[in-house]
């Protein structure tokens, strides 16, 4: 696991790999050494947030790997993040070993899981994500791990989640047992980001586009969520929170009960961000309004940006997890969104891209994104994803981005149809 160093100080163990190297040009390189790691040091929240290395693959040059300050937090994360949520369906304990080890490699610091990991979620394998997860933390120094999780929102269909409740609630003994039983699996003393993984109230989600008026339920009162988690942060459990696929209205509700009733600000949300889906958040988590990090999942459309679903014969998509669990995430392969997602694969290649670098260098350069989520099935795909996020140009040139925005105001919202 490799670490860098973005303070005045540097702190090293006898366990690293790798250090910057000034250059005398202002840049950093990141190189490998076998005994000592430079590790990103508690961080002043008024420093500037733009620290990066210079990363190579063999004698390929790639762009920086940034950081960025995580909303109003002190954290200062990695613009990826490693996701999890096939650890323990689709993935072993040594693969997803092989993975984490890979991705901090490459001076990722910052991991996402779930206590209803992994997806799609099931009884007989909820919280195998966590156990793989705090497997391979065993080995890993605790304060160079940035550990995200989330607590579940309302479900009556994962009861089985909880000791003793059919439908799931994000109320206080809710979040209580949650992070309880995280803390325990993952094996760690505390988390560094808890967020709620969808909220407590109805909402449209997960490929609905429109607000069904007729849906509504009364959910548990915004000041009340925020206490509790404010009991488990007062207890040194939690350091911060967030959400995740929330609306507006969610984000402004929790801000403004927070700073109504002196309870913690949230600081990031975790929200589905790509080429075929955008959303309407950029205003309110402005960091001149409400300052909220988005933490962007799926920006490669549950691999389906990567264009090989458009060969339904083909090895990959038989193997891609939209065939392998029918149902799941189908907005994206049984929709309008084919179509587009050709337009897509197309204007990558007239600009001598390919479709995974189009796709996460889109979501990369957008300057609401904290960082992008991505996860992988195996080594070797991730390191694809990575080096393809490092080796677009960055930013995408005005061209790129005028095709980009031609295609989508022609076609948008596909992934709805």
């Amino acid at each position: 696991m490799a670490m860098v160093n973005v303070s005045s100080s540097t702190t090293n163990t006898t366990t690293t790999s790798s250090f910057l190297a000034n250059n005398n040009n202002g840049a950093f390189t990141f190189r490998r050494l076998n005994s000592k790691r430079c590790s990103i040091l508690p961080h002043s929240r008024k420093a500037p947030a733009n620290y990066a290395i210079q990363a190579k693959l063999g004698h390929q040059q790639k762009t920086a790997l940034k950081y960025n300050k995580l909303g109003d937090s002190d954290l200062l994360i990695s613009e990826i993040t490693l996701g999890t949520m096939t650890f323990g369906e689709q993935n072993t304990e040594k693969e997803a070993h092989d993975m984490l080890s890979y991705a901090f490699d490459q001076g990722i610091n910052i991991l996402d899981t779930a206590e209803a990991y992994p997806i799609p979620m099931r009884k007989e394998t909820q919280g195998r994500t966590d156990l793989y997860v705090a497997s391979w933390l065993k080995s890993q120094p605790r304060d160079k791990v940035i550990v995200a999780t989330k607590v579940c929102g309302y479900s009556e269909r994962s009861g089985y989640i909880r000791d003793n409740a059919k439908v799931l609630r994000v109320d206080s003994a809710n979040i209580k047992e949650s992070v309880e039983k995280s803390l325990k699996r993952l094996n760690i003393d505390y988390i560094d980001l808890l967020q709620i993984h969808w909220p407590d109230r109805y909402v449209a989600m997960f490929g609905e586009f429109c607000y069904d008026f007729n849906k509504w339920r009364e959910g548990v009162p915004f000041e009340e969520q925020l206490k509790a988690l404010q009991e488990v942060i007062d207890e040194g459990k939690v350091r911060y929170i967030g959400v995740s696929n929330e609306t507006s209205y969610g984000v402004m509700e929790f801000v403004h009960a927070a700073k109504v009733g002196g309870l913690p600000k949230i600081v990031s949300i975790q929200n589905c961000y790509n080429l075929l889906t955008r959303f309407d958040l950029v205003e309110v988590c402005h960091p001149n309004n409400y300052n909220i990090g988005l933490l962007a999942y799926s920006p490669l459309g549950g691999g389906n940006l990567t264009g090989k679903y458009l060969d339904p014969s083909s090895e990959a998509a038989k193997k891609g997890r939209l065939n392998l669990f029918p149902g799941y995430m189908e907005r994206y392969i049984s929709s309008y969104a084919k179509v587009v997602t050709a337009k897509y694969v197309e204007l990558a290649n007239k600009h001598g891209l390919s479709p995974v670098q189009l796709a996460l260098a889109f979501v990369r350069d957008r300057p609401f994104v904290t960082s992008s989520i991505i996860g992988a099935t195996s080594v070797d795909q991730l390191r694809e994803d990575i080096d393809a996020f490092l080796t677009a140009e960055r930013p995408l040139s005005q061209e790129i981005m005028q095709d980009i925005e031609y295609t989508f105001k022609r076609n948008k919202d596909p992934a709805i149809d």
